[in-house]
């Protein structure tokens, strides 16, 4: 079979061209957070938008407007994500998802460890997202947040093999 992302074969696309992907067209936001040791929240939230070409100051202007709207605690942007809470780092790695508006988004448990507040507002960038027509392919394993956002569902279990007993 073939995946096609922006016109590119993922399944048989060059090492440099999943890269090329995953910089402009595909943004993520995985269940854990990881990032180089003592870079500022800013920078890490930033980043995306500057290895696009975007200027620093516009590229940390986006990067402080979604920490704020995602309840980040500025006194928390210049220290490093690595010595924050689970529902602050999931926070984080949600700004860096959706700092670029990426065409694609890949989101595995993008609710997980966060308060209802923090939910809210993850679900309305989510909303925002398909509105500008992003495609999205999410793992939700939050029954209301899934049944907010998704237009399809495919339960995986069924495409599993049984097991040995």
């Amino acid at each position: 079979g073939r995946i096609l992302v922006a016109g590119v074969d993922v399944a048989r696309a060059a090492p440099r061209e999943i890269l090329a992907l995953r910089r402009s067209v595909m943004g993520h936001v995985s269940q854990f957070l990881r990032v180089v040791p003592r870079v500022p929240t800013l920078d890490v939230v930033a980043e995306p938008l500057r290895a696009l070409g975007e200027a620093e100051d516009a590229a940390r202007a986006r990067a402080a407007a979604l920490l704020a709207r995602l309840n980040v605690p500025e006194r928390l942007w210049p220290l490093s994500p690595t010595t924050f809470s689970g529902g602050e780092q999931q926070r984080v790695n949600i700004a860096r998802g959706f700092v670029h508006p990426f065409p694609v988004l890949l989101l595995d448990e993008p609710t997980a460890s966060l308060d209802a507040a923090n939910r809210e507002v993850v679900l309305t960038l989510i909303e925002e997202a398909k509105g500008r027509g992003a495609a999205i392919v999410g793992i939700f394993h939050d029954e209301a947040a899934r049944a907010r956002v998704c237009d399809r569902e495919i339960d995986v279990a069924a495409f599993t093999p049984a097991r040995a007993a």
